[in-house]
């Protein structure tokens, strides 16, 4: 057993060696699942380089299935949410590969305020996968239930990459 948690460890730290995003003037374009706590859907971003390590971006999600609340099913401003988003791009600070891009951020959107971390691997120039785990930090709602805790909760997104 303790061989195995070594060997993920290591696999772990050797998939943290790669960095795809390129500074000031970088576009990508991410789309995928979204998968939280009572319902799933998709998630659309983007994400525009500012500096050498600074990137700004949008995000939009939609949650198709979700589940009903005492016989209710949500309006489209319980299944939508939007955000603005800053990163910290952190490849050349890590000084790990180019093809693996490493950010946490903050976002600002019509649900709360929160954080992400989120990884981008590009096989190619073009083209690449993302995961990113998304957390509330502050809520509009502080007594968020039913329907408003459906944009307030963990997150974890997996999809499509894309520089554009």
């Amino acid at each position: 057993m303790k061989k195995s948690i070594t060997l993920v460890l290591l696999l772990s730290f050797g998939f943290i060696n790669a960095q795809a995003f390129k500074g000031k003037g970088d576009a990508k374009f991410n789309v995928g699942a979204n998968i939280q706590n009572g319902g799933t859907g998709i998630q659309a971003s983007t994400d525009f380089g500012l500096g050498e390590n600074l990137s700004y971006g949008f995000v939009g999600s939609y949650l198709l299935g979700v589940s009903e609340v005492l016989g209710e099913k949500p309006a489209f401003k319980d299944r939508f949410d939007a955000k603005v988003r800053i990163n910290a791009n952190l490849g050349n600070v890590l000084k790990i590969d180019e093809k693996l891009d490493v950010y946490p951020g903050l976002s600002l959107g019509l649900k709360n305020f929160g954080g992400h971390l989120g990884v981008r691997y590009f096989f190619t120039d073009g083209f690449g996968i993302y995961s990113e785990a998304g957390f509330p930090i502050a809520k509009y709602n502080t007594n968020a239930n039913g329907f408003d805790f459906l944009n307030n909760q963990f997150t974890f997104n997996i999809g499509a990459s894309f520089n554009m």
